[in-house]
């Protein structure tokens, strides 16, 4: 039985991180950790050195967590130590939906996209790396 609702579990689980970001178009990427799931498009995609893009996401939170009050999206280069000279803004779209405008990535390298998702916890920091040539 404990091995039945363990795999039930993990199931919906799963399910319910693929249903995540649904309404967006595609291709998407996901990230996740313990407390989220986060899907999320670039435009244009690919994403291209020196130009403006925007991100359409979703945030979808697992388990007892709670949807954050705030979301915030920035970039920063690890090897190079400096972030984008760009401050991104962002919209809630509702149901989850956000879209983060005004970012560029102004030099080809290794960027780490960074979503930190905040309510009355300790923020969630969801971190993918980028490679542009």
């Amino acid at each position: 039985r404990l091995r039945a609702a363990l795999a039930l579990a993990m199931l919906a689980g799963s399910s319910a991180a693929l249903a995540c970001g649904e309404g967006l178009a595609q291709p998407t990427r996901q990230i996740e950790d313990a407390q989220a799931v986060l899907v999320y498009r670039t435009a244009p995609d690919p994403v291209k050195v020196g130009r403006h893009f925007s991100i359409d996401f979703a945030v979808c939170p697992r388990g007892q967590a709670a949807p954050p009050d705030e979301v915030h999206v920035d970039a920063h280069m690890p090897e190079h130590k400096h972030g984008m000279n760009y401050r991104p803004g962002v919209t809630a779209l509702g149901q989850g939906r956000y879209r983060a405008e005004g970012l560029m990535f102004h030099m080809p390298g290794r960027w780490d996209l960074v979503f930190e998702l905040r309510g009355s916890g300790a923020p969630v920091l969801l971190t993918q790396s980028l490679q542009l040539d």
